[in-house]
C-alpha cells in the first residue's frame, strides 16, 4: 500500500495515497480533481502544470508528490479564494476572481486557453513578491512559459493590469 501523504490542497487538508516520487501534477488531477494544472511537456519547460507551493510558483509535472507534504498548494482552480483569505476581500463569494484571473477575462487575453494556467499563476506570484514591476523585470519572470496562439501582447496588458488593481487593493488595506 501507497503511504499516506497530507498537503493543504487549497485550503483544505487533504490525504492521498501515492508513492511519493508520483509527479504532483498528476495526483492534483487524477486523485485531486484540479483541471487547472494542465500536462503540456511533462519536462517543467512549458509551465502549463504551474502550481502554488507556499505562495511560490513551480512546475507540478516535475515536483514529487513528497515535495508537498505539510505544505500549502494552491491551484487555479483555489487561487481566487486564496486571494480572499488572504485579503479578506468578499470571502466565499465564487464571482469574486484573483486580481490576474479578472484582469485576463478584461483583457481576453487568453485564445485557447491551455496554456492559461501557466500564466496567471506564475504572474500571481511574481505580482504577490512586487506588483510594482518594471517591464523587463516581468519578462524575465515570466520567461519559458510557452504559447503557441501568440497572445503574449495581450498576456503582458493583463498583467500590467492586475498589478495596478494589487497596488489599488494594498493601499486601501493600508488605509483601513
Amino acid at each position: 500500500m501507497d503511504p499516506s501523504i497530507q498537503l493543504h490542497l487549497n485550503g483544505a487538508l487533504v490525504t492521498v495515497q501515492a508513492p511519493a516520487q508520483t509527479p504532483l501534477l498528476y495526483v492534483l488531477r487524477d486523485e485531486c480533481d484540479q483541471h487547472g494544472p494542465r500536462f503540456g511537456c511533462g519536462l517543467g519547460q512549458c509551465g502549463a502544470c504551474t502550481v502554488h507551493l507556499d505562495g511560490a510558483a513551480l512546475r507540478s509535472c516535475v515536483t514529487p508528490l513528497a515535495a508537498a507534504q505539510g505544505r500549502e498548494v494552491t491551484t487555479l482552480d483555489g487561487l481566487a479564494a486564496a486571494w480572499q483569505r488572504k485579503h479578506n476581500a468578499n470571502a466565499g463569494d465564487a464571482t469574486t476572481l484573483h486580481p490576474v484571473q479578472q484582469a485576463f477575462i478584461d483583457e481576453e487575453a487568453a485564445q485557447c486557453g491551455y496554456c492559461i494556467n501557466g500564466w496567471i499563476m506564475t504572474a500571481a506570484a511574481l505580482l504577490a513578491q512586487n506588483p510594482n514591476l518594471s517591464d523587463a523585470q516581468l519578462r524575465a519572470g515570466l520567461s519559458g512559459l510557452k504559447c503557441r496562439c501568440g497572445t503574449h501582447l495581450s498576456v503582458l496588458r493583463a498583467i500590467k493590469r492586475a498589478a495596478t488593481a494589487m497596488v489599488g487593493a494594498r493601499a486601501t488595506e493600508a488605509s483601513t
